[in-house]
């Protein structure tokens, strides 16, 4: 980090240090808790430890005339305007296109980006924070093969040097070896369960957005890829930031993400979106996609609910059907718990509910394994545990409790005549979170609509079982058979 040409003194603090380049490389507010749930573990006061790393970061990067921390009782972030960031310089190069660059700026971006991003803030965090430092230099790493590709096809190189960006390039990316050199972004594939997929090119520079809804609710966004909009519908249990790195997330957002304009967003109440918020009904739900919607600007684009928002969608599209060109529904259902269970199951919903108010921010697992056994039963140990620690990152314990209120008040069966869109909805045959019985109901009762069933037992299919290749394979063939 230089001011007017001088390297700044940084505090000795790994943890210091990690918690600036988080700010700065996000480049918008958290929350102090999440910062200490990032960087500090019990049994240390992680909010003296918070406090104490502002101190010395204060020192050292407000200007005189301007504060560089912001922070009051909730929030901590760094203003950076005015501020130069070489990795997000290099990435809108990138998307810009390198083609008008000049070799010696090619060249230096190459070095810089074989440089090793944020070097020394291995193990400076918990877990979750090596997830974003993962993800942030395997974002990187696709910036740098990218590069590379151009300096090797660049017409001003002589052949002896284009040749040597050559090997580096198909050292970089050895499928590069089997490409012509202008190939379209490639992507590993997850070789086996439990390892989160890996975008080589660079698919993980998102571009993370905020709007706010009509209550004054703040609604974070993302975007990614590029072409066509594909918008999906906010459903519980996301985060932004930690989405990319999930085994259950990431493959299918990078796949779509592909050819298209991939949008998400984080329901109101969990991930980057407003926690503090009065209003977590149905009603605010939909609201909060037609704020995206509306702030993005997208005129006509297909939508994609999964489990609760696939309800959302459905009363979107009702709401607005000359907006949704299609819908595809997974894992969804018309109608909550509390209109279509017995007595004693409303019992049982009621008791996991209080249960939750009490036990979800807990270290003991066992409060949110009556939520991981039955979104995820056919994953491994290790998947399992790493669900139930997303899920304690996701949302507060009362939010927790107050989103299974409203998805048991949730009944939208009275619009399913009304949606207009062709509509494909797909359901795991041994959904223990969703009946499969639930699906079939909402194929049955939008006009036209098509039924894939899923042989899973998953509620929210993992990149590596046979089933996800069956669903995002149906997904395909929906898109291009209405050219969508």
């Amino acid at each position: 980090m230089f001011r007017a040409g001088e390297e700044l003194p940084l505090p000795a603090s790994r943890k210091a240090r990690a918690l600036l380049a988080f700010l700065i490389a996000t480049g918008r507010p958290h929350r102090r808790e999440r910062l200490c749930e990032l960087f500090w573990d019990l049994p240390d006061d992680p909010r003296a430890a918070l406090r104490w790393s502002l101190t010395k970061l204060r020192k050292v990067i407000d200007d005189p005339d301007r504060p560089r921390i912001v922070a009051d009782r909730e929030r901590v972030a760094v203003d950076t305007e005015g501020l130069r960031l070489d990795i997000r310089a290099m990435r809108e190069d990138v998307s810009c296109g390198l083609d008008a660059l000049p070799l010696d700026a090619l060249e230096a971006m190459a070095r810089r980006l074989d440089e090793v991003l944020l070097d020394g803030l291995d193990g400076a965090g918990g877990e979750a924070f090596a997830d974003w430092l993962s993800a942030e230099r395997a974002d990187a790493e696709g910036l740098r093969i990218e590069v590379l590709r151009h300096l090797a096809s660049h017409p001003a190189n002589p052949p002896t040097i284009a040749e040597k960006w050559r090997r580096l390039w198909h050292a970089a990316n050895p499928s590069a070896a089997r490409e012509t050199p202008d190939p379209a972004p490639q992507r590993e594939t997850v070789p086996q369960s439990g390892q989160p997929p890996r975008i080589v090119s660079g698919l993980r520079a998102q571009k993370i957005g905020f709007c706010d809804v009509a209550d004054g609710t703040t609604i974070a966004y993302a975007t990614v890829g590029s072409g066509p909009p594909f918008l999906k519908a906010a459903n519980w249990l996301t985060h932004l930031e930690f989405d990319w790195t999930s085994p259950i997330w990431g493959e299918c957002f990078a796949d779509i993400a592909h050819e298209r304009s991939f949008i998400r967003y984080d329901e109101r109440g969990c991930g980057l979106s407003d926690w503090d918020t009065d209003d977590l009904s149905f009603d605010a739900f939909v609201e909060d996609l037609e704020a995206v919607a509306d702030r993005l600007e997208l005129e006509r684009f297909p939508l994609l609910g999964i489990s609760q928002g696939a309800a959302v969608s459905i009363e979107y599209a009702a709401r607005h059907p000359e907006r949704v060109s299609g819908l595809i529904l997974f894992g969804g259902y018309a109608a909550g718990w509390r209109h279509t269970t017995t007595d004693d199951e409303k019992a049982r919903r009621e008791a996991v509910r209080d249960l939750t108010r009490v036990g979800w921010g807990t270290d003991n697992p066992a409060y949110r394994h009556i939520f991981s056994q039955t979104f995820l039963p056919g994953v491994s140990p290790d998947e399992l545990a790493w669900f139930d620690e997303f899920q304690r990152l996701t949302t507060s314990p009362e939010n927790a409790a107050r989103f299974q209120d409203a998805f048991g008040d949730i009944d939208v069966r009275h619009r399913l005549g009304d949606v207009k869109a062709p509509t494909l909805v797909l359901h795991s045959t041994g959904d223990q979170r969703i009946p499969v019985s639930d699906g079939r109901y909402i194929a049955r009762a939008i006009p036209g609509a098509q039924f894939v069933p899923l042989d899973s037992r998953n509620h929210v299919l993992v990149g590596y079982e046979p089933a996800w290749q069956t669903c995002m394979e149906a997904i395909r063939e929906f898109l291009k058979e209405h050219d969508i």
